[in-house]
């Protein structure tokens, strides 16, 4: 009981004030803390481009190590703080973005500590793994979550769209396996359907071709069904994240201490996720 209590304690004093900071963007510091990861996020990504890069990186590999662990430390002084300001650590920590918080900093980690590692995998990909840090920018920005949310409104419709067009491009696979055959390419039915995908998206590889009258009148078709197809999910996307945003009034980032998720009114009691009372809310007055 003794350790529910440590781990769930309510936040007070510079647990609260960090916390502020750190979850929530709608006061003069947690928007300045917000722009800050944000630009190391960027920054630290691009140095992983770079490095990866052979010129580059032979002319600047000591100032690429050196940019490597200093972002390493501020991320891990970030996941710390994170740990040391939320009610509960480990729930936060089993969390998609604290595992994201983790993964970004765990690779540097283990290279270092662990370099008998390349006997069983190459320490190049956990060091690529750091570009799991461009996952991170998706816990500062809203524009996001609210993308993330108009996905998951749309999901049924997304998923009948998808069945649909699954259907179109098995049937006409088909038929132009009957059509064009083995001769032309069209070694089996899974074959057929790849072509088929590749032209209803109008990639369009060009492996494989039609060679019959027929069958370039088929691939016809399906190129121009492709134009419409690719319009409907972001019709359906778009249709959704117009609908949330009539409906949703003065959003924030204002946080559950209890569940973590954003985007309370502030006049709101209670949370719209867990029904944990909101502590009283305040922003500053700051520019658009």
């Amino acid at each position: 009981m003794a350790s529910d209590d440590v781990l769930g304690k309510p936040l007070q004093g510079w647990r609260l004030a960090l916390y502020t900071i750190i979850f929530e963007a709608d006061t003069r510091a947690g928007r300045l803390f917000d722009l800050a990861l944000i630009a190391a996020i960027v920054v630290s990504v691009c140095v992983v481009v770079l490095d990866s890069v052979q010129s580059i990186a032979a002319q600047w590999h000591s100032t690429f190590f050196v940019l490597e662990w200093l972002f390493t430390l501020v991320f891990t002084l970030e996941y710390l703080a994170r740990l040391a300001c939320v009610r509960h650590p480990l729930r936060y920590a089993l969390s998609f973005y604290g595992i994201i918080d983790l993964v970004s900093v765990l690779p540097t980690y283990l290279s270092w500590l662990f370099p008998e590692l390349h006997a069983f995998i190459d320490v190049r990909i956990l060091r690529l793994m750091r570009v799991f840090r461009i996952f991170k920018l998706t816990h500062y920005m809203s524009e996001f979550q609210a993308l993330g949310q108009a996905l998951a409104a749309s999901r049924r419709k997304i998923s009948v769209f998808l069945s649909a067009v699954l259907m179109i491009v098995l049937i006409m696979g088909t038929l132009m396996y009957v059509v064009e055959g083995p001769a032309n390419g069209f070694t089996s039915i899974p074959t057929a359907v790849y072509w088929a995908i590749t032209t209803m998206t109008t990639v369009g590889f060009g492996d494989i071709t039609p060679k019959t009258d027929i069958g370039r009148l088929i691939a016809s078709m399906m190129m121009l069904l492709g134009w419409g197809t690719l319009a409907v999910p972001t019709g359906i996307v778009t249709a959704e994240m117009t609908l949330r945003r009539g409906g949703t009034s003065t959003p924030t980032t204002r946080t559950c201490h209890e569940c973590l998720t954003e985007g309370h009114l502030p006049e709101a009691l209670y949370c719209l996720h867990c029904g944990a009372r909101l502590p009283a809310y305040a922003q500053d007055n700051l520019p658009g």
